[in-house]
């Protein structure tokens, strides 16, 4: 099946994450029911453009988001390139759609007064502290949640005072690491080791000793920040945010934080500067006579 072919494709050779490759996956799938069930049409090297505006039109009347869409059709166009490169059609059908407006939402963060009212308890058993640090390596580096469930020990380097995060499509940076962190690391290891004989091989591991699960860490996160912020989104990329902001905010300009956070390219990191701006604005209108 050429949706299978392709998934191979972007497994092994583009090097998409695991979630990555799921979406695309339910993406294509979507789009080859909607195919069959309108157009009767089996085999997508056939589809017509005016076929996949169609689709935009079906998704928009589904209630979708504008930039739900556009990540859909990003996973068509990725397919129909496919195409081509296999020589399985001429001409793409994503020839000539542009990509739908969408607005431009503000980043959520969390305020550092918010931050500083996180509690972990006075507690130094193995939860406590794995959780205690678990929520300060998110915070502190920026990385995803993906990439932290992806640590292993060998990945700290605490006599360099840093840590290697494998990122998307297998690139790997280096991201410094507090004093305060390193020494919190190796109690965390302390503890660790001493409860778990039998343990995965990864730094972070849940209350079994075994790897932990996306949902896992997202629970973690949301209940740590449930009882400090009123934001509706408590999740770890919410602290992603706001380690990048609190970097901008201190002085750090766009270069460094997008090394830091491991974007492929700077307008990914820019809109952290226009999330500046924005506060700037309303504190502006707030406080000065004429604003």
């Amino acid at each position: 099946m050429l949706i299978d072919q392709f998934i191979g494709y972007i497994q092994a050779e583009k090097r998409f994450s695991v979630l990555t490759v799921e979406a695309y996956q339910r993406d294509m799938l979507q789009f080859a029911e909607f195919m069959r069930t309108e157009y009767d049409i089996e085999d997508l090297t056939q589809v017509k453009t005016t076929q996949v505006k169609s689709f935009i039109v079906h998704l928009k009347n589904e209630g979708l988001e504008n930039r739900s869409i556009n990540r859909k059709m990003s996973t068509l166009r990725t397919f129909y390139k496919y195409c081509l490169r296999e020589n399985l059609m001429e001409k793409s059908p994503m020839t000539g759609i542009k990509a739908l407006k969408q607005p431009k939402a503000l980043v959520k963060f969390v305020t550092e007064t918010d931050i500083n009212k996180v509690s972990f308890g006075d507690e130094a058993d193995f939860a406590t502290v794995r959780d205690h640090l678990l929520f300060e390596m998110l915070y502190q580096t920026g990385m995803r949640q993906a990439e932290l469930r992806g640590l292993k020990d060998v990945d700290v380097d605490k006599m360099g005072m840093q840590v290697k995060i494998h990122g998307k499509r297998n690139k790997d940076r280096l991201v410094p690491l507090s004093m305060e962190m390193i020494q919190m690391i190796a109690q965390y290891q302390a503890l660790r080791d001493a409860t778990f004989t039998d343990k995965a091989d990864r730094l972070l591991l849940n209350d079994k000793g075994e790897e932990m699960s996306p949902s896992y860490v997202y629970n973690k996160v949301h209940h740590m920040l449930a009882g400090v912020t009123t934001l509706k989104q408590k999740s770890p990329h919410v602290l992603r945010h706001t380690c990048a902001t609190v970097l901008l905010n201190n002085g750090a300009n766009l270069r460094a934080i997008q090394e830091l956070l491991g974007h492929s390219s700077l307008s990914s990191t820019q809109i952290y500067a226009h999330n500046t701006i924005e506060q700037l604005k309303k504190i502006h209108k707030q406080a000065h006579p004429k604003g």
